[in-house]
């Protein structure tokens, strides 16, 4: 039971599944920060500006009860406010759907490579030859054929 199960596990592991895999997760760590930036340095700055100014990182619930209100979430959360951190929920979402429409860029592309080289194959397959001619007869014949139906040669 042992055995079938570290070959298996090998099998899996040749088969470049871990390889592929192991790519991904690094590409998707580099790709992160380079998306978390384009959101809150690039994207949100623009529509923060556009509804008057917000920094959508500083937009937070208080739960404690307290009268005091504080500019950023960086001083609540230092004067021990409980908070609820909307704005950077907000932030996380953008990047995430971001970072979904890449990966769905790249799934479709993958795709039409795929499906290019399935109908290239298809048709190589297609204009390949099925018949051939005789050399001595000149009829047409089974490209398969080593004798002609027709006149009986011998075809090499």
């Amino acid at each position: 039971m042992i055995k079938s199960f570290i070959k298996e596990f090998k099998e899996f592991a040749i088969k470049g599944n871990v390889i592929d895999m192991a790519v991904g997760i690094i590409i998707g760590g580099a790709f992160s920060p380079i998306v978390n930036s384009l959101v809150k340095d690039i994207i949100m700055p623009p529509i923060g500006y556009i509804l008057g100014n917000v920094d959508f990182s500083n937009l937070y619930f208080a739960i404690t009860p307290e009268k005091i209100h504080y500019t950023t979430l960086e001083e609540a959360q230092e004067a021990g406010i409980v908070t609820v951190n909307y704005g950077i929920f907000i932030n996380t979402l953008i990047s995430f759907l971001i970072v979904s429409f890449a990966v769905f860029l790249l799934v479709k592309a993958i795709n039409k490579l795929k499906a290019d080289k399935k109908n290239e194959a298809a048709a190589q397959e297609e204009a390949a030859p099925t018949t051939k001619e005789c050399p001595y007869c000149f009829s047409t014949i089974n490209i398969k054929a080593v004798k002609c139906p027709f006149c009986a040669s011998d075809l090499k």
